[in-house]
């Protein structure tokens, strides 16, 4: 029989894990292991219902309190309670969650309130992409996605207008079978209805019985000025529906950037190549520069070198706390010219005759270096 798991170990947290990090992990193990990214995997839903057996021990302070102070119930823990496990109630097929066992051991009298148990919906998951001018500015994006909603042929209850659940005969209605091993009576959750208590003998057409549909939904969402790619917003209430009167889940969207034919993004400041003419990076002149919202002035310094960085001070993004706001980089490409004319050339070539190493100090001093070798 093997050894019933560590709680903390399923959920990959330290045995003083605060009630914070104990739901965020479980928010990451649900997610990862959910039936829409496994594509209903059998091992992963497995997982799945381990998951949320731990996470309902530990995210109880008393539960989470009894189970600390029986141990790991791997067989070595204190209280003796060792050997517990699927085959340890005489072949019943006894295959109740954590939460089951903790209530037969430390509950009242071995039992819990008949019906389904109240449990929070999934949370979802989508990605919303925004062009660096709506980082820039912030905006409302309309989101567009599938959820699971109460079907409105049978309003959630499984069964067809002409038909009702009727009482499960198994459990004769409570949602909970008792097995009995030994001298402990154990009840848990019945295996025929799942604890709800009925059944549904005529399913509903439109949800087949399950008694949610998915639904396309569509929200407005403020994203705010300065947010970056990789980072979540959490729209609260928005994921799928509860179970047993359970909260909704939340709905968290992924922000991706768009890529910019003109800007690169380096944090709150963004990045551009300016070509600039061959006369106006040796005598300086005042060109039009692009920004996120038109065209401004940008001085180019006399004898600009290719490479050369000028700033537009608060022409970059927003910092995301409103701390600061970022510049405009622009990067200097002085244009050699080409397809001469005669003149030109002729022009060209007096300039040159009449240069001296004055005028071209980084080729001089290349020189310099080159003697040295």
């Amino acid at each position: 029989m093997p050894p019933i798991k560590d709680l903390y170990e399923i959920l990959g947290v330290a045995r003083d894990a605060p009630q914070g990090e104990i739901r965020k992990a479980y928010l990451k193990l649900a997610h990862k292991y959910h039936p829409d990214k496994t594509g209903g995997d059998k091992a992963a839903e497995t997982k799945l219902k381990e998951i949320n057996g731990a996470y309902d021990i530990l995210k109880n302070p008393d539960k989470r309190a009894q189970y600390d102070r029986f141990g790991s119930m791997d067989g070595q823990g204190p209280g003796g309670f060792g050997g517990f496990g699927p085959d340890s109630f005489g072949g019943t097929g006894f295959e109740a969650p954590f939460e089951d066992f903790f209530d037969m051991l430390f509950g009242q009298g071995g039992r819990r309130k008949a019906g389904p148990r109240s449990r929070p919906g999934n949370d979802l998951e989508f990605q919303i992409s925004l062009t660096l001018e709506e980082v820039s500015t912030g905006t409302k994006k309309k989101v567009r996605f599938n959820r699971m909603e109460l079907c409105g042929g049978c309003q959630g209850s499984g069964a067809a207008p002409d038909s009702r659940a009727e009482a499960c005969t198994q459990c004769g209605g409570t949602g909970q079978v008792r097995a009995a091993h030994g001298f402990f009576s154990v009840t848990r959750t019945c295996g025929h209805c799942h604890g709800v208590g009925q059944v549904i003998t005529k399913p509903c057409r439109d949800c087949g019985g399950a008694g949610q549909q998915k639904t396309r939904r569509e929200i407005s969402v403020d994203v705010p000025r300065g947010i970056d790619a990789g980072a979540r917003l959490r729209v609260a209430g928005e994921g799928e529906p509860g179970m047993g009167n359970g909260p909704r889940g939340d709905l968290y969207l992924l922000i991706t950037i768009e890529p910019h034919p003109v800007f690169t993004r380096n944090g709150v400041d963004i990045r551009c190549q300016l070509p600039v003419t061959f006369a106006q990076a040796a005598l300086g002149d005042t060109v039009n520069a692009p920004t996120l919202h038109g065209m401004e002035p940008l001085k180019v310094p006399a004898g600009a070198q290719t490479g050369a960085e000028v700033h537009l001070r608060g022409h970059g993004l927003p910092d995301l706390r409103g701390y600061r706001q970022g510049d405009l980089v622009v990067t200097l490409i002085v244009e050699t010219p080409c397809k001469l004319s005669r003149r030109q050339k002729e022009l060209l070539k007096e300039l040159g005759d009449i240069s001296d190493k004055s005028n071209h100090p980084l080729h001089e001093a290349f020189k310099e270096r080159l003697h040295k070798i």
